[in-house]
């Protein structure tokens, strides 16, 4: 039987963490790998509940007790197979994921007292290892049918979809406009949390599956619309959101004050040595820097800054920690690498300030639950208070914004630009254009990766029934 308590004999590993005053130099996964030994260890933990809570909580729903015991039982190809049916980037979802507040927050070990089983690095561990010795997905037994689907955007969605259709004999062809995959998982989440050969390696598995990459090409710049709809027996679309939300407030077009993510794409440019001709490198060395919100891409600014060489970065959120929406893992490791928060701090203007900036900041406390049960910031009177800094990050989220080409087209969004894709069309994410199915932060808004791959999987199946292949 082996050793039933081991999950109390064997403390959570979720791989050694880089020491703070090493990884804040350095653009590279803070999380050491587990090795086989440690893998197969953290694996034996589980308690196979008989309801796995953990699986329910996980967006793909994810087999996780069956991997994790295949891993224990040194069974890794078949690991990774497994893993494979129900997640078309679990190497990646293993890094990026908040399973703090996923799988491993809903782990019975966890709310046990014991610590959570390490899923997030074992889930990695698969597909890192399996891909080592040799293992690739099993395609020997798909039929190809002369059907070609077209898949606007790189991004976590449209990669899933393209599994899914690939695996189910249908070509597909994805357009993008940066010039490698990922979307935001190769220009948006830096290199500490995710490093770029693991998209590359994912890009040439799909490529040896029969994924076709069309990349530096813009949908209504470079290709129509319309040559899409022509030519491809269906569309998906999985451009993501990029059109980043105000503050509202004055001084947010002052000199020196930026936007969350063209900071980082630019950042993550200058590593890859893709920055276009004419585009400065943004960086943060030496300067004062005050970063503006409290989710992941927030953690992502703090952190790229001080790798940069920030003077000092500081991070003003209008609520308390336990109430900001971000990981609580991130916001740990930016403490750890030198960040200073202000809780409570809602900014009402930017000012400029003996030749710098001046970020002027009220006290906030948590008023009555708005309609969705979260407590709304309350303004302190007489709080009033001004940070001096030299820049300024602004990173409040992002939303979709719909394209030129989609009225001409009949394709509904809904009142904050997402667009429309009911499930109660008659097939599934598919949107008003009956040949044009969509999914990710396209319908949902800026999301989780993992949600992003599933909606994009659900999109694939929808797709496959319209085509007539399912």
């Amino acid at each position: 039987m082996g050793d039933v308590f081991q999950f109390m004999n064997i403390a959570r590993n979720p791989g050694e963490k880089v020491e703070a005053g090493e990884r804040k130099v350095r653009f590279m996964e803070i999380y050491r790998p587990l090795n086989k030994h440690d893998a197969a260890e953290q694996s034996g933990r589980c308690l196979d509940c008989g309801n796995p809570y953990c699986e329910w909580e996980c967006p793909v729903h994810n087999y996780i007790p069956n991997w994790l015991k295949l891993v224990k039982e040194g069974k890794l190809f078949e690991a990774a197979e497994m893993s494979h049916k129900t997640n078309s980037l679990p190497e990646i979802c293993g890094r990026v994921c908040p399973q703090d507040r996923l799988c491993e927050g809903a782990c019975t070990l966890n709310q046990g007292g014991f610590g959570a089983v390490s899923i997030g690095s074992v889930e990695k561990y698969i597909t890192d290892e399996a891909y080592k010795l040799g293992w690739r997905p099993d395609m020997s037994q798909v039929i190809k049918t002369d059907r070609k689907v077209a898949i606007i955007g790189a991004g976590p969605a449209g990669l899933a979809c393209a599994d899914v259709l690939v695996r189910n004999g249908v070509t597909p062809v994805v357009f993008d406009r940066y010039e490698e995959i990922g979307g935001l998982l190769t220009f948006g989440i830096p290199e500490f949390k995710l490093e770029k050969d693991i998209v590359r390696r994912r890009r040439a598995i799909l490529e040896e599956m029969g994924v076709e990459f069309r990349l530096n090409t813009e949908i209504g710049r470079d290709v129509e619309f319309d040559s899409l709809l022509a030519d491809y027996d269906a569309v998906f679309m999985g451009m993501g959101a990029y059109e980043y939300l105000k503050g509202g407030f004055a001084g947010e077009n002052l000199p020196g004050v930026m936007e969350a993510l063209p900071f980082l794409v630019n950042n993550i440019r200058q590593r890859l040595g893709t920055l276009p001709e004419g585009e400065a490198h943004q960086t943060m060395q030496g300067k004062r820097v005050v970063v503006l919100g409290g989710g992941d891409t927030a953690m992502d600014c703090n952190r790229t800054s001080i790798r940069q060489g920030a003077a000092s970065v500081v991070c003003a959120y209008r609520r308390d920690e336990a109430n900001m929406p971000g990981s609580k893992r991130e916001v740990a490791n930016a403490k750890e690498e030198g960040v200073e928060f202000l809780w409570n701090r809602q900014p009402v203007e930017i000012i400029q300030l003996n030749g710098a900036l001046g970020v002027k900041l009220v006290t906030t406390r948590l008023g009555e639950p708005d309609a969705k049960g979260r407590r709304s910031p309350v303004v302190v009177p007489g709080s009033e208070e001004i940070i001096e800094c030299d820049r300024v990050i602004i990173a409040f989220g992002f939303q979709v914004k719909p394209e030129a080409w989609f009225e001409a087209h009949s394709i509904r969004v809904d009142e904050r630009g997402r667009t429309v894709a009911a499930e109660r069309q008659k097939f599934k994410h598919q949107t008003s254009n009956p040949k044009v199915f969509a999914g990710g932060d396209q319908v949902r808004g800026a999301d989780l990766v993992v949600r992003a791959v599933f909606e994009g999987r659900q999109a694939a199946e929808g797709m496959l029934a319209y085509l007539g292949i399912w």
